[in-house]
């Protein structure tokens, strides 16, 4: 799987440090902290005929995360929302866009890591393309286990929704090298924890399970997904998950804001063999959709 160009992004304007700008022009400093020390936090968001979908809970993490890593001079939610509404009126952007929110902790007077030297406040950056869905929901993906393990909170908190992504893009190169679509990535015990860019969840005998939001990131989907399991009285379990439990499952797919729901076929070369013909991950995705006008900000143009 490999995300492709649309030729329509060629002369979409971004918004970075309060400026609307060409793609060719749009730029940071040599001194921003992302760019010194990848210290910036990340949302992606999804826009629909019906809106940005769960733009307020984005903004709340972003937020979060910014706070965590001592960010000062945040921006307003009501100014981070005014320019992502600004980047997608100057686009006429309205469905199937994807957009990277950035908030790094800004540029310093100096190259270094002390963030004292972080002066001018934080720069906010607003990436917005049209680009569908990056998994094939229907076809599904194939993934590997990798070697490279998921952060724990004892080293870096997968709570802070941050730029540092060295671990999760070497499990990348590890299944592109592979020749699959995405890598399964376990917590340092040898616990499942998430795929490389997405949450997951497997299916057991009628009952559904994900990994604790230990190492992995609480996402956004994931938790729409244990609320519609509640809603549709589906039992919903978070726990501990082995490779063998993995390799057993009825049903396995992963879920986040860049692909939806995806059902993951094989792990490791075994596939995913359905022996009891269930099918909960399709009520689940039936009944996500169904949200999405519920959680969707319309646009204000």
């Amino acid at each position: 799987m490999l995300q492709q160009y649309n030729p329509k992004n060629a002369d979409i304007k971004v918004h970075v440090g309060g400026k609307l700008i060409h793609r060719e022009e749009a730029k940071v400093s040599v001194f921003d902290s992302v760019v010194q020390g990848g210290d910036a936090v990340w949302e992606g968001l999804r826009v629909y005929n019906e809106g940005i979908f769960c733009l307020e809970h984005h903004l709340e993490r972003l937020h979060a995360s910014a706070r965590a890593l001592a960010f000062d001079n945040i921006p307003s939610k009501n100014d981070i929302k005014k320019a992502i509404f600004d980047t997608l009126k100057a686009n006429q952007m309205r469905n199937d866009v994807h957009i990277r929110l950035t908030l790094t902790r800004g540029e310093k007077v100096t190259s270094g890591m002390d963030p004292r030297l972080n002066t001018k406040g934080c720069c906010l950056i607003v990436l917005a393309e049209w680009k569908k869905l990056v998994y094939n929901n229907e076809a599904g993906i194939r993934v590997i286990t990798s070697s490279q393990r998921r952060n724990g909170p004892q080293f870096l908190d997968s709570k802070i929704h941050h730029n540092n992504l060295l671990n999760n893009i070497i499990a990348k190169i590890q299944a592109n090298v592979a020749g699959v679509d995405a890598a399964l990535m376990l917590d340092d015990r040898g616990f499942a924890s998430e795929l490389n860019d997405t949450n997951i969840f497997i299916a057991k005998n009628g009952k559904v399970f994900t990994p604790h939001a230990d190492a992995c990131l609480p996402g956004i989907t994931r938790s729409l997904v244990i609320d519609v399991c509640h809603q549709l009285n589906i039992a919903c379990h978070e726990t501990n998950l082995s490779l063998t439990e993995v390799y057993n499952a009825d049903e396995m797919f992963a879920c986040g804001t860049m692909g939806e729901l995806t059902p993951v076929t094989e792990v490791d070369g075994r596939k995913i063999v359905n022996r009891t013909g269930s099918k909960l991950m399709n009520r689940i995705a039936d009944h996500f959709h169904t949200l999405i006008p519920h959680f969707a900000e319309p646009l204000p143009f």
